[in-house]
């Protein structure tokens, strides 16, 4: 079997490629970003220190729905600030006890400096833990192989 989700820390399982946009770019410009990478969320950076996450929902509802101007919208005006990270050296628990607190899918990884290097998902997570029930699975089988026939021994 793999590794075990369950003492995995963040930054073992995390994503090293995390799309940026800076805090001083237009809404235009990130939303572009978006487009070209085909994501819907941005880690927002001041150097590479996250200071918001900016969401292709934050551009429709806080940019286009209220009529600003994308070029002239900075991401500082209509990103969600501060937002809630995870330290590489701590657990997977700990970031899914993140996500559920507050209701999001994605959290920026940082090192002990603070920097971004990496960000959590979700999928990331249940897809690792998908994985080790599929091997769980394959040992009962295997181990079982009569009861997973339907038939008594």
């Amino acid at each position: 079997m793999g590794a075990n989700p369950a003492i995995m820390s963040a930054g073992e399982i995390c994503s090293r490629e995390v799309d940026t946009v800076n805090y001083d770019e237009s809404a235009l410009e990130a939303a572009r970003r978006m487009r070209d990478r085909q994501v819907g969320a941005l880690v927002v950076v001041d150097g590479m220190t996250p200071v918001g996450v900016l969401t292709d929902r934050d551009l429709t509802v806080r940019v286009l729905a209220v009529g600003l101007e994308p070029q002239a919208t900075r991401v500082s005006q209509v990103m969600t600030p501060s937002p809630t990270t995870i330290r590489e050296d701590e657990s997977i628990q700990a970031g899914l006890g993140y996500m559920r607190a507050g209701r999001f899918r994605r959290l920026p990884v940082v090192g002990r400096d603070g920097r971004l290097v990496g960000i959590l998902a979700l999928d990331d997570v249940l897809e690792l833990v998908a994985g080790e029930l599929a091997d769980v699975g394959h040992l009962l089988r295997r181990e079982s192989p009569h009861r997973w026939l339907g038939r008594q021994t």
